[in-house]
C-alpha cells in the first residue's frame, strides 16, 4: 500500500527534472536567428560574476513587474544558475499572455 504513495512524489521529481532540461543547440540557433531575447533572471550580483553575452538581467522576483520591457511579438529565452529559476519565470511569462518562451537551462549553456 505504502508503494503508491511515492508514484506522485517519482511522478513530481521527473516533472523538475524534465522542466530543466534545457534547449538543444540547433532550436537555440533558429530562436536567436529569430532575434529572441535573453533573460537572466538571476540576481544582479550572480549576474555580475558572469553571465551570457548580450543577455538582460530581470531577476525573477522582479520579473512580473519587469516584463513590460519584453516585447512579446519575439522569442525569449530565460536563463539562470542551473535552469530551476528559469523554468518558473516561463510559467509566469505564459501566465502573462508570452506564447514563444523557452527555459534555456543555465547561462553558461548559452555560451558555447
Amino acid at each position: 500500500m505504502t508503494v503508491w504513495i511515492w508514484i506522485p512524489v517519482l511522478l513530481f521529481i521527473a516533472w523538475m527534472i524534465w522542466q530543466r532540461r534545457g534547449l538543444p543547440a540547433e532550436k537555440l540557433s533558429l530562436l536567436m536567428a529569430r532575434g529572441a531575447q535573453v533573460v537572466d533572471v538571476r540576481s544582479p550580483s550572480e549576474f555580475r560574476g558572469g553571465h551570457a553575452p548580450g543577455s538582460k538581467n530581470i531577476p525573477l522576483d522582479q520579473l512580473q513587474a519587469r516584463s513590460k520591457e519584453l516585447d512579446a511579438a519575439r522569442p525569449v529565452v530565460l536563463c539562470c544558475a542551473s535552469g530551476s529559476r528559469s523554468a518558473m519565470a516561463v510559467s509566469l511569462l505564459k501566465r502573462q499572455g508570452f506564447t514563444d518562451v523557452h527555459n534555456a537551462g543555465p547561462w553558461t549553456a548559452l555560451t558555447s
